[in-house]
């Protein structure tokens, strides 16, 4: 309650009290019925930015945004919001963003297949019958055909490969990955072709570069590292070998900020008999999560990296009117 006997409970505490304590809350609902004891209680809780860092505590991705911009579609008018200063109405914007990005981390929502398109490969044994573009096929075969990607043979079994993919949202919580290990069989014994573990890294590009399916093949070096950042590294799972989707559920639902997704194949198990070299065959990938984009025309959320290569950082987009 607000008051005891007739003392704001704020008041008597005072502000370094009450600070410790609303820094040990560790529900976003919780600040959020706060908010709605009092205007007192309402103005501490935003101008604090408690939903901020309790959103960073759960969801250190987040502290990838330097800030967070009002996007209004055009036609539209805004309320008129003079009696606020642009700080306050920054803060309470602010509080309203992560309070909402916090709930999903505890959405009961069921998640979906997310890819959009294949980024590329570390490399491709023949580019157009073993490509990475074939992990997206549901089937082993499609049109009498066997669907998989082929890793490029190796005498070391521990040269890794990787596949990339951009997903269908710039923000996302990503819940786990599936991947699906290739069975050759028509190679004598039918041979598994997996890794023996698998990690993930999520993240944004630093610049955009063109990624149409004409254009991206062109782009070699798209895979590189140094083309992005990476806001979550995944620690390594190990993978069975074995022909079915498994299933690698990350320790929690992670903010993919911008959408891109690597998957990293490390160590090699199966040779073939043909050359007697290692090789990783994967025949499906999927990347199952929800999405936060709410509009297609206007996502309520959308991320803007165009400052990377100027040095700044990422922003998020915010549609109020979607």
């Amino acid at each position: 309650m607000e008051n005891w006997n007739g003392w704001d409970l704020l008041e008597w505490l005072g502000p370094d009290s009450a600070t410790s304590i609303f820094n040990c809350i560790d529900d976003p609902a919780d600040l959020v019925r706060a908010t709605a004891v009092s205007r007192s209680w309402r103005q501490f809780v935003i101008a604090n930015g408690f939903s901020k860092r309790l959103c960073i505590k759960l969801c250190p991705e987040v502290s990838y945004f330097t800030s967070i911009k009002e996007i209004t579609p055009p036609g539209t008018t805004t309320l008129d919001e003079s009696s606020s200063t642009p700080e306050w109405r920054n803060h309470e914007t602010d509080h309203k963003i992560y309070a909402y990005l916090s709930q999903h981390l505890f959405s009961t929502e069921g998640t979906r297949s997310c890819i959009s398109y294949t980024i590329g490969a570390s490399s491709t044994d023949n580019y157009l019958d073993e490509s990475i573009d074939n992990t997206l096929e549901l089937s082993e075969n499609v049109n009498s055909m066997a669907s998989y990607w082929s890793s490029g043979g190796q005498v070391d079994p521990t040269v890794p490969e990787s596949l990339m993919y951009q997903l269908a949202h710039d923000v996302v919580f990503v819940h786990e990955i599936r991947i699906e290990p290739f069975s050759a069989f028509f190679h004598y014994g039918a041979p598994i072709y997996s890794s023996k573990f698998v990690q993930f890294k999520l993240g944004y590009t630093k610049q955009h570069v063109p990624l149409s399916f004409s254009e991206r093949h062109q782009y070699l070096d798209l895979i590189a590292d140094e083309n992005y950042v990476w806001t979550y590294i995944s620690p390594q799972f190990p993978m069975q070998q074995e022909n079915v989707l498994q299933s690698f559920k990350l320790p929690r639902p992670v903010l993919c900020i911008g959408g891109v997704v690597k998957v990293e194949l490390l160590g090699r198990v199966q040779k073939c008999y043909i050359d007697n070299l290692y090789y990783i065959c994967i025949c499906h990938v999927q990347v199952r999560g929800r999405k936060l984009s709410l509009h297609k025309s206007y996502p309520l959320l959308g991320v803007d990296v165009s400052r990377i290569a100027d040095g700044g950082g990422a922003v998020l987009n915010y549609c109020p009117m979607a």
